[in-house]
């Protein structure tokens, strides 16, 4: 505690010890900081994150301490009273909206705040994961979001991190990904919401850690931080770094890879889940069919929603997970015009050609016998793989009929393995004599692309081709340029390959390229590793399965890279059907053409085809119709058998996870509407900056208590009082018409926006020069043609939202424009002085729980006791009655502040006296749900060490959670009388606080 600090207290008025909430300014060695966010710390008291105000330290970032540092929290009884001379009170006006925008949101707004300011459609089942992660349903914002592929989920993402930022609740962001959607994560969640993610891939963490000092942590250079699943699970490495973390919010993506206990993916996510506040989890296929190891992945949100791992309903974890499909009610009725709908899935018959019927028949006669033969491998499931990789092609088979002939020749049973090598021998010989012109796929594939698809030079037309072998990738793309009829160079970009064997660099440049319009790329051939969270869709509509998986899941998978939100054109797949006259043979109609037909039946009648078999993963399911197949089952008696239960020992099984693949998430959830600080001005339509002729919105919401009607009146005022000579200094020029700004970003931004994506800075030059609007429909514009560029993806031009560095450079501008402690007088339409107040409430946690903004009338003639002062408490609506707006005139008459600041101790108890007397009601939706939580951690009973140590530290969270303390409080301006006004003059009455405020406004 500061000597500042013990003084306040000892004189009956709090200033928030040991809290500092954002947008406060404190005295640390002797500089000026404001502060970004706090949190206590277990050994050295609160630490806050600041950026600098006065001179020498300006717009540098510092964290401190307050066992450390002497962190003077300035008293407000010693707040400095100071007319203002702008016109209109500008200067004022923004500074008391710079405060508004600053002051975190309390944790009891439920309700969402940005979701109509960002580069999205306005589409309410992609709001409802925000709003559940923000309900209180569970202690912290934790959730599962599952929709099925191709619903929005990076949007869904996107938007709960925004309003996590705007309530101080996302300083510190950790997204996990695979290393191939690296870049397109991070590019959606920069163009659309405005929030930069430093990538550190491979090469990204080695030029860090190049450019640190040795033994340094490096995921303290960047607090935004996107990175590869597979370069982080190296936990050995980066263990003891990830250990020193506390993250405000951690997003794994396709987070079912994090099931399995034990796995390097599995230990990742435990260390992360306890350094965290937020954690989003999101996949479209989150259960593995077995109800531990479901259990095992909500626990990483909340350990004690499940009590008995094996034994659980839906119901149980209703608000920690959410789950739709593109048939949902909610979803079909809000995407009409959204996304094409689905084109049928063509299956493309291919009779064998001679030399492929001679492999037929081999197969057919010594691997898979019918009539009860037998195989002559000793493993029961290998000849299928050889038939698989004979269905997908002559180069896949020879691979592995080589692999298995240096399997069987480093045995030490040459007898035992000398039939199936014999065949196996047999089998090398007649692989070997195929060529391109003995594919009847490779045939069939050309002529789809060029005569149906139309894949060609001189045509724009795009395709997708998936295969399962990595041996028939490389030799579509080796062959298919050529039989397209591309020649020289353009034989050389027509065609991208992609598969799990590249870097993370090479797989995330294949899937820009193929995203981009003006690029040379026309097809990409590409294994399953593009199956999952890949948007292949931008510029492409067409499929070709050239072999098909034999699950129903991955099929699913691969066809929601091009069915997937913002598709504009129906996408249409074909499969290759290798058909074959031997009798006997396992041809494609036997497995892969009804597998087909079985999805896209699934797709249409339930929205999703993963919960046709009960196995809820890939590879259980071709396994179990591999043994099914041994059994002499077809496809379709294997598909049914397991949904019925037939030959499960877990018969119950499908009952269990029919309640989590059925209406999950169909309701919204129930938001008590709350009012944060006191209603806000209703949003008028925009004309600054060319916003409402251009297309924009004005983007006041009223869960934000604002006096500027939109952000761009904020930014337009904000430019001209902090830079009056923008146009020279900044080379600012402004197209009031489509409402775009161009201008030479200052040093101390062009220092803040080292947080933003390298690729981007470097691209767009942003060093240089800065492109931005208010205009979504210019910003959109600007997103679609860069995807029509071949240079970069990165759109010129970037959208203004609260979030953007821009509007919280200038913001800071405006606060630190206040001298130390400075509160401005403005004359407005009052009878008496009106003190306008902060109040905020925090927990332990140093986050607010209650803001207030408030008008504080003190009289000292009044008959009133101290502590009886009159206060209102929606400073917001009593600005506009007392005539506070763009339009007052501002005649700089001088007031004497002398006598003004006498009243200030007694105008701080009288606010403090007033958040008190209301402060249990407007703590109670915080409070029911936590004490909710602390019912059901009781009724949580766990017999280790660990589980009671996981039990004290969540009802040690619980309780931290809570307000406690005294109240914040700050003086923010003083509105003063007019002396050449009396009441009773023409004009509107004099404003008068006459009664104690009533019943306190909730929020």
């Amino acid at each position: 505690m500061t000597a500042v600090q013990t003084s306040a207290e000892q004189s009956g008025v709090t200033t928030g010890q040991d809290q500092y909430p954002a947008g406060a300014q404190v005295v640390v060695r002797d500089e000026e900081w404001l502060v970004r966010s706090s949190m206590p710390t277990d050994d050295d008291g609160t630490r806050i994150e600041v950026v600098g105000v006065s001179e020498f330290v300006r717009d540098q970032e510092a964290v401190f301490f307050s066992g450390l540092d002497r962190i003077e929290l300035l008293d407000p009884r010693e707040t400095t009273l100071v007319m203002d001379d702008s016109p209109n009170y500008r200067r004022s006006r923004l500074f008391l909206e710079a405060v508004l925008r600053r002051t975190a949101l309390p944790q009891s707004e439920r309700r969402l705040a940005l979701a109509d300011s960002f580069l999205m459609d306005p589409l309410p089942y992609q709001r409802r994961p925000a709003e559940l992660a923000l309900s209180g349903a569970n202690l912290r914002p934790r959730l599962l979001i599952a929709d099925v592929v191709g619903l929005g989920k990076t949007l869904e993402i996107g938007l709960t991190l925004a309003e996590l930022i705007r309530r101080g609740r996302g300083e510190r962001i950790l997204v996990v990904t695979p290393q191939h959607v690296l870049e397109q994560f991070q590019h959606e969640l920069w163009t659309r919401f405005a929030i930069p993610l430093v990538r550190l891939d491979s090469v990204g963490i080695e030029r860090i850690q190049r450019e640190i000092p040795a033994g340094r942590n490096p995921f303290t250079s960047f607090k935004r931080v996107i990175v590869s699943i597979d370069t982080l699970k190296n936990t050995d490495q980066y263990r003891h770094h990830l250990e020193q973390i506390r993250w405000d919010a951690v997003v794994i993506d396709e987070s079912h890879n994090l099931i399995n206990r034990g796995s390097l993916r599995n230990q990742l996510a435990r260390t992360l889940a306890p350094r965290t506040d937020a954690l989003i989890l999101a996949s479209a296929t989150p259960h593995n069919g077995d109800a531990k190891s479901f259990a095992e992945l909500i626990g990483l949100l909340d350990p004690v929603a499940i009590r008995d791992p094996e034994n659980y309903r839906a119901a149980d974890i209703e608000h920690l997970f959410i789950r739709r499909t593109k048939i949902s009610p909610e979803v079909r009725e809000q995407m009409k015009g959204q996304w094409a709908d689905r084109g049928p899935s063509h299956s493309v018959h291919c009779p064998a050609t001679p030399a492929e019927e001679k492999i037929f028949k081999e197969l057919a006669a010594v691997w898979l016998p019918g009539d009860g033969g037998t195989s002559v491998s000793s493993v029961p499931l290998f000849p299928y793989t050889l038939l698989k990789s004979f269905l997908s092609s002559h180069a896949a088979l020879r691979a592995t009929v080589s692999a298995r002939i240096k399997t069987l020749e480093k045995k030490d049973d040459p007898q035992g393995t000398a039939a199936e090598l014999a065949a196996l021998y047999r089998l090398s010989e007649l692989a070997a004599d195929l060529t391109e012109s003995d594919s009847a796929k490779l045939a069939a594939l050309v002529r789809q692309l060029r005569e149906e698809i139309g894949v060609g030079p001189g045509s724009d037309e795009r395709v997708v081709v998936f295969s399962e072998r990595v041996q028939t990738l490389e030799w579509l793309a080796e062959v298919l340029p050529a039989a397209l009829g591309f020649k020289g160079r353009a034989a050389r970009d027509c065609v991208r390959i992609m598969h799990g064997g590249l870097s993370d660099e090479q797989q995330m440049a294949c899937v820009e390229e193929f995203g981009l319009a003006d690029t040379p790329v026309r097809v990409l051939v590409t294994g399953d590793v593009a199956s999952e969270g890949v948007n292949l869709h931008r510029q492409c509509h067409q499929l070709v399965h050239y072999d098909v998986p034999w699950s129903l899941i991955r099929i699913e998978q691969r066809n929601g890279r091009i069915d997937r939100y913002g598709q504009a054109r129906p996408p249409e797949f074909r499969a290759l059907i290798l058909t074959s006259e031997v009798e006997g043979a396992k041809d494609d109609t036997v497995v892969a053409e009804r597998l087909l037909e079985r999805e896209d039946q699934a797709h249409r009648s339930l929205g999703t085809a993963e919960a046709v078999t009960g196995l809820y993963r890939a590879e259980a399911e071709e396994k179990s119709l591999i043994q099914d197949l041994l059994r002499g089952r077809t496809v379709d008696e294997s598909l049914d058998a397991r949904r019925s239960g037939a030959d499960d020992q877990d018969a119950g099984l499908d009952d269990f996870l029919a309640d989590f693949f059925g209406p999950v998430g169909e309701e919204a959830p129930a938001v008590e509407p709350t009012e944060p600080g006191g209603s806000a001005l209703a949003a008028a339509p925009s004309t600054a900056l060319g916003t409402e002729s251009s297309g924009g919105r004005a983007d006041a919401s009223p869960v934000l208590p604002r006096l500027f009607d939109s952000t761009a009146h904020f930014l337009d005022d904000a430019l001209r009082e902090v830079y009056p000579d923008a146009r020279e200094r900044l080379d600012l020029d402004r197209d009031q018409q489509s409402g775009l700004l161009s201008f030479r970003p200052p040093t101390e931004l062009v220092h803040r926006l080292k947080a933003l994506p390298m690729d981007y800075l470097r691209e767009q030059r942003l060093r240089e020069r800065m492109l931005v609007t208010f205009n979504r429909r210019l910003a959109d514009h600007s997103l679609q043609r860069a995807r029509e560029s071949s240079t970069s993806s990165w759109p010129e031009i970037s959208l203004l939202t609260d979030l953007h560095p821009v509007v919280e450079w200038l913001t800071d501008k405006v606060l630190v424009g206040m001298g130390r402690q400075e509160a401005p007088m403005i004359t407005a339409n009052v009878a008496e002085p009106i003190y306008l107040v902060q109040g905020v409430y925090s927990n332990k946690l140093g986050r607010p729980t209650v803001v207030k903004w408030m008008g504080v009338t003190w009289l000292e003639a009044a008959p009133r006791r101290p502590g009886e002062g009159l206060v209102d408490d929606d400073m917001v609506s009593l600005l506009r009655r007392c005539g506070v707006g763009p339009t007052m005139a501002n005649k700089r008459r001088y007031c004497d502040p002398v006598p003004l600041r006498k009243d200030l101790p007694d105008v701080l108890r009288t606010a403090e006296a007033f958040l008190n007397t209301h402060r249990d009601a407007w703590d109670e939706p915080l409070r029911e749900p936590i004490e909710q939580y602390k019912r059901r951690l009781g009724a949580w009973h766990q017999s280790t060490l660990t589980g009671e140590r996981t039990k004290e530290r969540l009802a040690d969270l619980a309780d931290s959670l809570l307000t406690t303390g005294r109240p914040l409080l700050r003086i923010l301006a003083v509105l003063v009388p007019d002396p050449d006004r009396k009441d009773g003059d023409d004009g509107p009455p004099l404003v008068s606080l006459t009664a104690p405020a009533a019943s306190p406004s909730r929020f």
